[in-house]
């Protein structure tokens, strides 16, 4: 078999420049029929010892502190954007602008109408283009969606998601980009909330209205030393601190156009949940609840007619659910957050081999950007709002 070995340059090596790095460098290992291997081209990074550091350890060819170098590289045919929201609209026009294909992490844009014009800009510019919602391609989500799209659940009726973190709990965890409006945008309705809102669009459906609200419970911290630490990283008490100036918790009743009611919940700050991303969806025949901290799991309500089976079952992960067997041959060994995003880049790069837009592209992102659009416009009237589409 014939393999096509893809170009890639990334832009941001912080900790999400370097996961996606090394996906791309496990695509060959993780799914070696497919014919399909990554080059790690070139990389950048405005912190010059991240960029130099990170390109020796990942193998890159080269690397720059100069984002324009990965898209001017003749032997770059995707580049990934792993930067602070800020730059994704400048990037993506000028890969867009030379033919390149996109992928970029989530929420795509600062604010929902910035994820519409980098939609709009790929669309025009005919580039493929690919998001981070990595939490679609765990194999027990997938099981999920082929039992809800069997009809085994019967008519679905309520669905509820959520996305708990405590990396913002602690008042002395230091202010990344994350929680600075002007590099951010919004705060968890980017972060955290769109991953929430694809998946209820992904199991549930499109929907229709909602009504929401949100709050900023620690409204300073201290701020980091460039270039170094995550959005995880702890500073000490009696470190000058400085004003958070987006959202730390959103919620949101939901209507979906199917006639399914629901709710969506997410919090940065929250005490107890260490990274509960969730959703528990019911039918007229079954129900089915998953845990992000139990990946590995489902728990499935799927009765049998004479009663004896009335109840939850817990399945466990194994090569019989999606591109499990390509991690761990035996039911019961567990797949990882980055195994996740090594399907998720081999499921991209395979769409820029084929030639074809798959999900979820900016497409997808777009649809998400329609529902916070809908959530910010309900924060400032306090009332239902309708979904509407932003597409330019």
């Amino acid at each position: 078999m014939a393999s096509r070995k893809i170009g890639v340059g990334v832009i941001g090596m912080g900790w999400m420049g370097q996961v996606h790095s090394r996906s791309y460098q496990m695509i060959s290992q993780r799914f070696p029929d497919a014919g399909l291997s990554a080059r790690l081209v070139i990389c950048s990074d405005n912190v010059q010892e991240r960029a130099e550091k990170t390109a020796d350890m990942l193998g890159f060819g080269q690397w720059t502190t100069d984002w324009h170098e990965v898209i001017a590289h003749p032997d770059v045919e995707v580049v990934n954007i792993a930067t602070p929201n800020n730059l994704h609209v400048e990037i993506v026009k000028a890969a867009a602008a030379v033919g390149k294909h996109i992928f970029c992490e989530k929420p795509v844009g600062r604010t929902p109408e910035e994820t519409a014009e980098i939609e709009a800009i790929a669309r025009s510019a005919g580039v493929l283009a690919f998001v981070g919602f990595n939490y679609r391609w765990a194999p027990l989500v997938r099981h999920a969606k082929k039992l809800i799209d069997g009809g085994k659940l019967g008519d679905l009726t309520q669905f509820r998601g959520r996305f708990f973190s405590m990396y913002g709990s602690n008042p002395y965890g230091l202010l990344s980009w994350r929680f600075d409006e002007a590099s951010a945008g919004y705060g968890v309705l980017g972060d955290i909330m769109s991953h929430a809102t694809d998946m209820a669009l992904m199991l549930a459906g499109p929907i229709k209205r909602l009504v929401s609200n949100q709050h900023t419970f620690i409204p300073e911290r201290p701020k980091p030393i460039p270039g170094t630490g995550t959005h995880y990283s702890v500073g000490r008490a009696g470190d000058p601190t400085y004003p958070v100036t987006n959202e730390d918790y959103i919620g949101a009743l939901v209507e979906f156009e199917n006639g399914i009611r629901g709710t969506l919940e997410v919090s940065r700050t929250i005490f107890g949940p260490k990274n509960e991303f969730a959703f528990e969806l019911n039918g007229t025949k079954g129900a089915l609840a998953w845990n992000f901290e139990r990946m590995n799991e489902l728990q499935v309500y799927a009765p049998t007619p004479d009663g004896e089976h009335d109840g939850f079952i817990r399945l466990v992960g194994g090569d019989q659910y999606p591109d499990h067997g390509n991690f761990n041959p035996g039911e019961g060994s567990g797949l990882g957050y980055e195994d996740l995003k090594v399907i998720e880049a081999y499921n991209w790069l395979k769409s820029v081999a084929d030639g074809q837009q798959t999900q979820p592209g900016f497409t997808e992102a777009l649809a998400v950007a329609n529902v916070h659009a809908a959530m910010v416009r309900s924060w400032d009237s306090g009332q239902w709002e309708d979904v509407t589409s932003l597409r330019k």
